[in-house]
């Protein structure tokens, strides 16, 4: 059963990831979600300032805020500043991360203090953390619930505002002439590639949600030049490397992050090679 629980956990997250990920790396913003998770280190100090706690709610409101926040600051650099975006986003991560560092050392000197206490998790515990109700109810791991909860929320952001985020994507210009809002559908999708990033490095662990915001979407990109089979492909190719990589996982006895990550990397290079080979 914890096969199923953590292959399960692995494909959530892959799809969430994947899906926010394929409007990531068409607006070449594919680092984002490793800009976040650097930038949200201050949100955790701070929330632990106002709490005096170490729980993860706190946390994660705190990490989400930042998160937001660092979206914010990267979009102003790179509009107004007219800075590139890849430039933007390691401006705007270095600080905040350089300000959660110096909160640290000022505010939490005998705190054992740390984003990997709440961001960095590892996907081969979720199976022990579950969640009991009062009657003895086992309804399963919690960080299932959660990641349902946000694929929900991510598949309904894209049903809702497929149309104005492929607008904004691929032509902003043309999406702005006709009235649709390009700054809100920007922050929006940040906002939920911030909700997602958090979360996910909760409950997976950092080299999963990285390698699922970036790897899925560029397989797909490789292989298709239509957004609608974009996602799907990108879906299908989280979905493998879960599955794939906790069989490899198993069979090496290895580390099952790592393991997914390398079987993320082998899909990548098939499609590597059907791009250059057969698709030209």
């Amino acid at each position: 059963m914890s096969a199923f629980w953590i292959i399960l956990t692995g494909s959530l997250v892959a799809a969430s990831c994947g899906l926010l990920g394929c409007f990531l790396i068409l607006r070449r913003m594919a680092m984002i979600g490793d800009a976040i998770s650097h930038a949200v280190l201050p949100g955790i100090v701070i929330a632990y300032i106002f709490t005096h706690s170490l729980d993860s709610l706190p946390m994660i409101l705190g990490a989400t805020s930042v998160g937001l926040l660092a979206t914010f600051l990267i979009e102003l650099v790179h509009q107004k500043g007219k800075v590139q975006a890849d430039a933007a986003i390691g401006l705007i991560f270095t600080f905040l991360f350089s300000c959660g560092v110096i909160l640290i050392s000022s505010w939490t000197k005998h705190i054992d203090l740390d984003a990997d206490c709440v961001l960095h998790g590892e996907i081969a515990m979720v199976p022990f953390e579950l969640w009991i109700t009062e009657s003895g109810l086992n309804l399963g791991p919690i960080a299932v619930w959660k990641l349902s909860i946000l694929f929900l929320i991510v598949v309904g952001l894209i049903y809702v505002g497929y149309r104005p985020l492929r607008l904004t994507t691929f032509d902003p210009q043309y999406a702005a002439a006709i009235g649709v809002s390009t700054g809100f559908w920007h922050y929006l999708l940040m906002g939920a590639v911030s909700m997602t990033t958090v979360l996910s490095f909760e409950s997976v662990g950092a080299i999963l949600v990285v390698a699922f915001l970036v790897a899925p979407p560029a397989i797909a990109y490789l292989l298709t030049e239509r957004l609608d089979h974009m996602l799907l492909i990108s879906l299908l190719a989280g979905l493998i490397s879960a599955v794939g990589g906790y069989a490899l996982a198993a069979a090496l006895e290895g580390a099952i992050a790592g393991a997914m990550t390398a079987v993320l990397g082998i899909e990548f290079i098939f499609a590597y090679c059907y791009y250059v080979y057969l698709r030209k």
